[in-house]
């Protein structure tokens, strides 16, 4: 092990790690083509062989949970893997600590099949390379982490490595994975090389950094052994609490696969999501980006609830996305300034509290005159043609359509493109104009290009809106045009579609927002006469939700918490209401409660402060990622965590 260390340190800083980099830039991986960009386009990926489910090539979308039971509680996990598989999963892992548990993946599986349930089972191994060898005798699938699969667990410690000290490295890494390849291919089982964020080898992050590019080469080191040993049955994850950095990672791995002639499918999820609405917007947004780009061949969506209630999510979402498949063409050219690796917001001039790099806004509706609202209030209020009364409004901005305008303070005209002519006339410091991309002709650019105090409502009824939408924002970025884009998006649910409503709106604006393309959104539903509506304030919440997991706007405390596993060391649905309860009523901070330290420090990096099992019954707090607090019974700790927390805030650092 080289002697030059420090502790710390997040940044590539030598020049070995620099050059390291550049295999990973845009220039040399390339971009998107622009039919890709616009039109929803599924990747091709090779075939693998799991079980009697395949996964990738020409075979559906594929969902998997996980067991939240000891592996060696060969009971409960039989249930618990029969309730996923009921549910419609297709495939269930299992956390698999130390060989006692693997060798009990046999009496799980024998018992399974004996009640007639024989699809397959994934193990799920940390820091043992032999415990993988011996799961993968017995079940179909074997998932690893390359951060601590032959690297030790990480310690947050720099080391700088000579190129050869590096070489060496992969050597070892090469040969001990070499014997599980074989291992798995006298068995015929497949792997799952999958890359956790939150815990990424020291050694990765002293070449790469905690960079998207690090993410990616730590599964590309493993990946190139399996195509040097000519084994295809892999599976490629890479998940990230953070959705952002999530999505870079994976649009980068596909890049720079495809550089490499690699084609293996992809496992999607954002890990740690949560619970409730946040997990399942967080999950959309992460996923449903990356399923709008038609990447993906199968998915989790971790939720901090009982596995089997992920899978009708998962089941929502997917079939929502791959709808689009099939969809007539839209014609459209991609702004060379734009790329799709390494996105940027795009530059506009700044309209009151719109654009010019200022976070995304919210509008609303309030057709009904309605003065109902969520958590936070919308920035903008949208009324139609007729303005509620003073006395009737809430403290917001309103927007009237523009031949109903009077002037009045704090209201704004909206404009078709039918009513160019009278743009003109209004002095009006803000404008709203609703446009589809099939309406921007010449005119409407001309319109443009003159009143820069006007901001586009971007509206799309095409079968993929995400791709017309894009199509509209990239030709105004193309034509020079500076105006703020507010997505509009429009659905028909009713109340008891509250969490169709939640998942289809992220999913339609995630990869939007991730590109920099958006300056605002605004959510409309339109329930069938004679249904029960969606509340303003579910809409407004959700709205707000998604600007918070894309990490465009902080309204209210974020919560991070795992699913939970075999190895979550306290009853973790319970923890996180606790949690919930006893911080409520702060704002702006991030909390993150996980189950265990196989990713707790790493992928709450960005976590003010966090509560991770230690132990069985026993806590530690951290802040940031300093742990200030060890081994607190459980019972005290949520008390604990609140303490710390206020006595921070009465005397901040």
């Amino acid at each position: 092990m080289p002697a030059n260390e420090t502790h710390g340190s997040e940044a590539c800083s030598t020049a070995t790690g620099m050059k390291s980099l550049e295999r990973y830039s845009s220039a040399a991986l390339g971009f998107r083509p622009d039919y890709e960009l616009f039109n929803y386009t599924p990747r091709r990926s090779w075939e693998v062989h799991v079980g009697n489910l395949p996964l990738g090539g020409d075979n559906p979308l594929r969902l998997q949970s996980m067991t939240t039971c000891a592996t060696t509680d060969t009971r409960g996990c039989v249930e618990q893997c029969k309730r996923i598989f009921d549910a419609g999963a297709d495939y269930v892992r299992l956390t698999t600590q130390g060989t006692r548990e693997a060798e009990n993946l046999r009496a799980i599986r024998d018992e399974l099949h004996r009640q007639g349930y024989t699809k397959p089972l994934v193990a799920d191994v940390h820091f043992n390379p032999a415990v993988a060898d011996v799961a993968a005798t017995i079940v179909e699938k074997v998932r690893i982490n390359p951060g601590n699969y032959i690297d030790p667990a990480r310690k947050f410690k720099h080391v700088d490595y000579t190129d050869e000290e590096y070489a060496a490295e992969l050597r070892r890494l090469e040969e001990r994975f070499g014997q599980l390849l074989d291992i798995c291919r006298r068995h015929g089982t497949a792997l799952r090389i999958g890359v956790n964020h939150g815990s990424l080898s020291d050694r990765i992050m002293s070449r790469y950094g905690d960079t998207p590019e690090g993410i990616v080469e730590s599964c590309m080191e493993f990946l190139r052994v399996c195509m040097r040993e000519n084994f295809r049955d892999v599976a490629v994850s890479i998940k990230a609490s953070n959705t952002v950095v999530m999505v870079r990672s994976v649009r980068l791995l596909c890049a720079a696969m495809k550089a490499e002639g690699m084609a293996f499918p992809l496992h999607l999820g954002v890990t740690e999501a949560g619970e409730g609405e946040d997990g399942r917007i967080r999950s959309a947004v992460g996923i449903g980006a990356l399923l709008a780009d038609g990447i993906g061949d199968t998915i989790r969506v971790s939720l901090s609830e009982e596995p089997e209630a992920e899978i009708p999510v998962a089941y929502k979402l997917a079939s929502y996305v791959v709808q689009r498949a099939g969809h007539y063409m839209i014609p459209a050219r991609a702004c060379a300034a734009f790329d799709y690796l390494r996105p940027e917001r795009r530059p506009t001039c700044g309209v009151l509290d719109i654009g010019g790099g200022r976070p995304p806004v919210v509008v609303s509706d309030r057709l009904d005159g309605s003065t109902g609202r969520g958590t936070t209030l919308p920035d903008y209020v949208y009324c139609g043609s007729r303005l509620p009364a003073a006395a009737h409004r809430l403290p917001v901005r309103y927007i009237v359509d523009a031949p109903a305008w009077t002037g009045e303070n704090d209201t704004y005209p909206a404009y078709t493109t039918t009513q160019l002519m009278t743009v003109a006339a209004s002095h009006a410091p803000l404008k709203f104009l609703f446009l589809a991309y099939g309406a921007l002709n010449d005119e409407v650019k001309a319109c443009l290009r003159l009143h820069d105090e006007m901001v586009v409502i971007a509206q799309s009824n095409h079968p993929n809106r995400l791709g017309e939408q894009r199509a509209l924002i990239h030709e105004l970025w193309h034509e020079g045009l500076t105006n703020p884009v507010v997505v509009f998006q429009h659905y028909s649910c009713t109340a008891a579609a509250r969490e169709d409503f939640q998942l289809m709106a992220a999913a339609d604006s995630g990869a939007l927002l991730f590109d920099g393309l958006c300056d605002g959104l605004f959510l409309f539903n339109n329930t069938p006469k004679g249904k029960a509506p969606l509340s303003h304030a579910v809409i407004d919440n959700t709205a707000f939700g998604i600007l918070q997991a894309t990490r465009q706007r902080t309204t209210r405390t974020e919560y991070v918490s795992c699913p939970g596993c075999g190895r979550t060391l306290y009853d973790l649905q319970t923890t996180v209401a606790r949690v919930k309860a006893a911080t409520s009523h702060l704002s702006g901070l991030k909390i993150a409660v996980m189950g265990c330290i196989v990713n707790g420090p790493g992928e709450m990096a960005d976590a003010d402060y966090g509560y991770v099992g230690a132990a069985r019954g026993k806590i530690s707090l951290y802040r940031g990622k300093t742990c200030v607090e060890k081994n607190i019974p459980a019972d005290e700790a949520v008390a604990r965590l609140l303490a710390l927390i206020e006595a921070d805030r009465r005397s901040p650092a």
